[in-house]
């Protein structure tokens, strides 16, 4: 088996160039990674991964988006662990997230919870640049190339295929091309299934969501969706958040399904799924164990708690199963 990733030459397969309308939405999801990244940085918790993907920016953050990371990292991961545990392990994870800030396939590897194959997918340019980390940083390749089987990886400008890691540059509004691309990285529809999404959904239209979840719903005989995403976006915090975002050349064209969190369960039972759960962070926030809000709260001084509040209860957490009665999928709760 090779011990070091090879250098495949990236002029034979440039990136696809940039869409303008999608420039805005690939600035939010930057500025998400940073924000993760220095969070990171004063001990909201520990990930030594991601200081190998993302830069540490010179600007602070403010105490309120530093402490808003807290319950969706929490929520999303219980998750993500009672599927796994449940499945035994023998399971895929498919993740059309911030892949530039995703460490997941590392923590869950040392953590002794790798499914059967982790996929990460996300902007063409945005896998290009995490190629280049992983093909630099041994902390990021040797891993992978410990999990793989064959002498060789399948690796290019924006993809790359091993035995228990793909990441994949693919337009999710596009369902043939992505399901083209994840069977060419060996995608089995047979196993269980979770896939996650953080902020993802809201940035495509109504339709072009639905089409993805009805693809997910339909593609998989057992399957879990986790999507992390805006909520209570009618009022006016809500608008307030939208006009920020649009004055940044960001536009929000699926926030109609982000009114409640009824919506947001009905967007996923109306696209096939059998059962659907949702909350908001600040009823996430409150189900922490003491300690760790105690230890939260002393890493910074806040003193606009409303401000937090009023964050916590603009996003929230869903998921959705299909199948699985066998492995107690719709008894998963937070």
């Amino acid at each position: 088996m090779a011990t070091s990733l090879r250098r495949p030459s990236f002029t034979g397969c440039s990136s696809s160039p940039p869409d303008a309308d999608d420039e805005g939405v690939r600035g939010t999801c930057e500025d998400a990674s940073l924000c993760k990244r220095f969070a990171v940085s004063i001990g909201y918790w520990q990930d030594p991964y991601i200081p190998h993907l993302v830069r540490l920016s010179k600007e602070r953050k403010a105490p309120e988006i530093n402490r808003g990371t807290i319950p969706s990292a929490h929520g999303s991961s219980w998750l993500v662990k009672m599927f796994i545990a449940l499945s035994g392990s023998q399971c895929q994870i498919l993740s059309p997230l911030i892949a530039s800030a995703d460490s997941s396939f590392w923590r869950s590897k040392d953590e002794d919870l790798l499914p059967s194959k982790y996929f990460e997918i996300d902007f063409p340019m945005i896998v290009t640049r995490k190629l280049h980390s992983i093909k630099l940083k041994p902390l990021l390749s040797k891993p992978i190339l410990d999990l793989h089987s064959e002498d060789t990886l399948q690796m290019d400008g924006h993809t790359l295929d091993s035995t228990r890691y793909a990441i994949i540059g693919a337009d999710l509004r596009d369902i043939p091309e992505l399901e083209e691309k994840l069977k060419k990285c060996n995608m089995n529809t047979q196993l269980p299934t979770l896939l996650v999404a953080e902020c993802v959904l809201v940035y495509m239209t109504p339709e072009q969501s639905a089409n993805l979840l009805k693809w997910a719903a339909n593609s998989f005989e057992t399957a879990m969706f986790i999507n992390y995403e805006q909520v209570n976006m009618d009022d006016r915090f809500g608008q307030i958040m939208i006009e920020n975002l649009r004055r940044r050349q960001c536009d929000l064209a699926g926030v109609e399904t982000c009114k409640s969190l009824e919506s947001q369960k009905e967007r996923l039972l109306s696209s096939g799924w059998e059962s659907a759960s949702a909350v908001d962070m600040m009823e996430l926030y409150s189900k922490l164990p003491r300690a760790e809000v105690s230890r939260i709260e002393s890493l910074e001084f806040l003193d606009e708690m409303e401000l937090l509040e009023q964050l916590m209860q603009h996003y929230c957490l869903c998921w959705a199963t299909k199948g699985g009665s066998n492995l107690g999928l719709k008894e998963i709760t937070y």
